[in-house]
């Protein structure tokens, strides 16, 4: 793989190496270490991205807070998406997926709608009024649960460019092989402890806990993690 992304090849292809997203958060604070107590800003995406960057951030004391994304979901599902809309507004759309699947304008239109809406409601609920830390100049670690697509990382990577952050690493317990260099042309390095290819793959599948993570769990992580924002 390309030198910009980090692995563990001893959890290459397996499934089930981490015990919840906490212990993955520990695992990837060890592969992080270089940054411990630099500048740097862990931001964690929403949903299941939280408990896995609190943990990072906590063990390398670092400042923790979010950056919302959501997917834009096809209308049949409430998992798969053909884009992502980020917290500033920014919208990337699979226009490939959307003339494959025969989606129609207002699908699109819809779809895209419904996760803005989301994006916002989260805003609210998560940041409430406090404004994005600035960015500008920092390095940026960007946390999930994992990639499988990637939509919403690589829109996610869209924003914060658009907020000046001079290096952005993305932190991540597991992906997809194919997705992790995807993302690693749009990042500066990429951290992922767990890669699998194949044809069939699922973020779950790294996991022996694996839950949706609320919004009342997200607000109380980030409550309880100090300090916040600028550092």
């Amino acid at each position: 793989m390309p030198a910009r992304i980090h692995e563990l090849p001893e959890l290459r292809n397996r499934t089930q190496v981490f015990r919840d997203r906490a212990a993955a958060g520990g695992t990837l604070a060890a592969m992080l270490e270089p940054f411990c107590g630099t500048g740097a800003i862990v931001l964690a995406v929403p949903a299941g991205g939280v408990p896995v960057a609190a943990e990072i951030a906590r063990l390398l004391g670092l400042a923790l807070d979010i950056a919302v994304v959501s997917k834009i979901l096809f209308p049949w599902t409430t998992e798969a998406g053909f884009g992502a809309v980020a917290f500033d507004g920014s919208v990337w759309t699979d226009e490939e997926a959307v003339a494959h699947l025969g989606l129609s304008p207002e699908d699109v239109k819809r779809s895209t709608g419904q996760a803005a809406a989301k994006v916002q409601r989260r805003v609210r609920r998560l940041r409430g009024g406090r404004p994005l830390p600035d960015l500008t100049g920092r390095t940026v670690i960007l946390v999930d649960d994992g990639i499988a697509a990637g939509s919403t990382l690589r829109t996610a990577i869209t924003a914060l460019r658009k907020q000046a952050a001079a290096v952005i690493v993305v932190a991540v317990p597991t992906g997809h092989e194919r997705s992790v260099e995807l993302i690693a042309d749009l990042a500066d390095a990429v951290y992922c402890a767990n890669v699998r290819g194949g044809g069939q793959f699922a973020v779950a599948d790294a996991y022996e806990d694996w839950r949706d993570v609320t919004e009342d769990e997200m607000a109380a992580i980030l409550k309880a993690a100090v300090p916040r924002g600028s550092r």
